[in-house]
């Protein structure tokens, strides 16, 4: 089996911004660039890692906090920027045609040695999807502004050894909290965002035997705190290593090489189906 290993970091992690970055030694793709050109440079910068193996940018839906920076980072790297039409057309982008790429539904694309699964989530948008960035046998999910556990997001989460996991809001802290009841709807209404427990649900019953780190993403400023939700899941996190994903700055650069020894010997056997034999569906 090819376990060579992946590099994975977040970048920025929240509502001001969201860039993620998988990579190997000559290629990497980032999962949406939220964050300004010149922040994405001096994060990267920090954290080692080159710009100009950056092959393409996946775009996950059209909100400000996906795309702020995509247009300058785009244009001046020279980086394809794959997108769906509908996300595209809602996004008010002007990307040189030539950076332009088109894609629709589940797929899979390749970019060098790696290959990029693509699948439609909910989310209040044109036409969100999520990404399972993958080399060899090594998978990892990024999943994000999700309004719930659709079948697809089980099924590519069942398979990770790394994943980026929205937990955006902590619930009695929304719920008590100060945002007004229309936007309180929007963010828990099915079509906004995972809440902690939604979330430790999926990783409770779907994570795979080989999950050896999972980055807890897309934190509200208002209605989470890192502490709440990294001691909610350390409870049930064995030897999965739980890092909270900062909306403030960079995280550290994760090596994810397949080695299962690290991971909690409590996940393993918990699927009777492998992953590749379920059918999923595409919405």
């Amino acid at each position: 089996m090819d376990y060579s290993p992946l590099h994975i970091a977040s970048l920025n992690s929240g509502s001001n911004g969201n860039c993620y970055y998988i990579g190997n030694a000559e290629e990497a793709v980032l999962i949406d660039a939220g964050i300004s050109c010149r922040e994405t440079e001096k994060r990267m910068l920090r954290m080692n890692l080159s710009i100009d193996k950056v092959k393409a940018v996946f775009v996950s839906h059209e909100h400000t906090d996906h795309i702020r920076g995509l247009q300058v980072l785009a244009k001046k790297y020279r980086i394809p920027v794959y997108i769906t039409p509908g996300t595209y057309q809602n996004s008010k982008l002007a990307i040189p045609e030539e950076l332009l790429l088109h894609f629709n539904g589940c797929q899979q694309i390749t970019i060098g040695k790696l290959q990029v699964h693509t699948f439609p989530k909910i989310h209040d948008a044109a036409d969100p999807h999520s990404f399972m960035v993958c080399q060899g046998e090594l998978k990892i999910g990024i999943f994000t502004d999700l309004g719930d556990v659709c079948e697809n997001l089980s099924h590519y989460f069942s398979q990770c050894h790394a994943a980026f996991l929205e937990t955006n809001y902590d619930t009695d802290m929304l719920s008590n909290g100060s945002y007004p009841y229309y936007l309180k709807r929007r963010i828990s209404g099915g079509k906004g965002h995972l809440s902690n427990l939604q979330a430790l649900e999926l990783f409770k019953t779907r994570r795979s035997s080989r999950l050896s780190h999972l980055l807890l993403a897309h934190l509200s400023r208002d209605n989470n705190h890192p502490d709440v939700v990294e001691k909610l899941f350390q409870t049930d996190a064995g030897l999965t290593k739980i890092v909270v994903a900062s909306r403030n700055e960079e995280s550290a650069v994760y090596t994810i090489n397949g080695n299962f020894s690290e991971v909690s010997p409590a996940a393993a056997g918990t699927f009777p189906v492998a992953a590749q034999d379920l059918q999923v569906p595409c919405f």
